[in-house]
């Protein structure tokens, strides 16, 4: 194998290990607050964003890279890389994994692109998984074969923590919203397959955390799982509390980590949500 770069997006986090990495590259979201252009994690920080989310007039959004950046980053990595592996946030959540196959058709460097079905920290330890192949004599292809395949046994439980910013950023629709506000309903979400779907609507947070919880034991007892993550928007207030709950039903030799979601997934689910990810192996 030649000298390999790694590229993911804004949307993702990298841990101390991959930060400390030279071969990764980030190319970050566009976040559109009134009629002003930020790049994520860039030109605004998630407590930046929070903060002018209190002020804003218009609905926030968010905007894939281009393909021009993406042209871009991909060609000034040739002279020094002999290929790329792309890993992107689930393409049935943004158009980022599109934008990078475009941009992989228009350079001379190989690129492959994969789809981790999946978003933030999850998204980037699939990219570990895949680092670890290569470094056992793997090729890209395989390393495309076993994230697709790494990421069918991701179970991810999200509770949105701002309705109205769901339901302002597109998220959710005006009826499911109202419902929601009027009932005071907490839905679980849950990322199947890389697409968001409601697995439960309770009436308070209590309830759909016990839920969330519940779902791990389950899988605890069913499977191998090395590695809990805890995703956060910017409130990090809750997550020592469900650490603390979940280890007492989950071995010591079950690492937990607490994630922050980022900017660009901040716009849509709100800085109070939360949620846990794990891979069942």
């Amino acid at each position: 194998m030649g000298k390999i770069a790694w590229v993911t997006d804004s949307t993702g986090f990298l841990d101390e290990e991959l930060s400390n990495r030279k071969d990764i590259y980030v190319i970050p979201m566009t976040v559109f607050i009134d009629e002003e252009e930020y790049l994520d994690g860039v030109t605004i920080t998630p407590a930046q964003f929070f903060e002018r989310l209190k002020t804003t007039k218009t609905i926030p959004k968010t905007s894939q890279p281009s393909i021009g950046s993406f042209v871009e980053l991909y060609n000034s990595l040739e002279g020094e890389y002999d290929e790329i592996i792309s890993i992107h946030i689930s393409e049935k959540l943004s158009g980022t994994v599109s934008s990078a196959r475009q941009a992989a058709e228009l350079v001379n460097i190989p690129v492959t692109v994969i789809d981790s079905r999946i978003l933030t920290y999850p998204m980037t330890n699939l990219m570990k998984e895949g680092m670890k192949l290569i470094e056992k004599g793997g090729t890209s292809s395989d390393v495309a074969k076993h994230i697709t395949e790494l990421s069918q046994n991701l179970e991810t439980y999200v509770i949105i923590g701002s309705l109205e910013q769901l339901h302002r950023s597109g998220r959710m629709n005006t009826a499911q919203y109202f419902l929601g506000s009027m009932l005071q309903i907490k839905p679980v979400i849950q990322i199947i397959d890389g697409a968001l779907s409601v697995k439960e609507k309770v009436r308070s947070e209590n309830k759909a955390t016990n839920k969330i919880l519940g779902y791990l034991k389950s899988a605890i007892e069913k499977n191998d799982i090395d590695e809990i993550h805890i995703l956060y928007g910017l409130d990090d207030s809750k997550t020592d509390a469900w650490k603390q709950e979940i280890r007492k039903f989950v071995p010591e030799t079950i690492s937990i980590k607490t994630c922050p979601l980022g900017v660009a997934i901040g716009v849509h689910a709100g800085e109070h949500t939360i949620g846990i990810s794990w891979l069942n192996r």
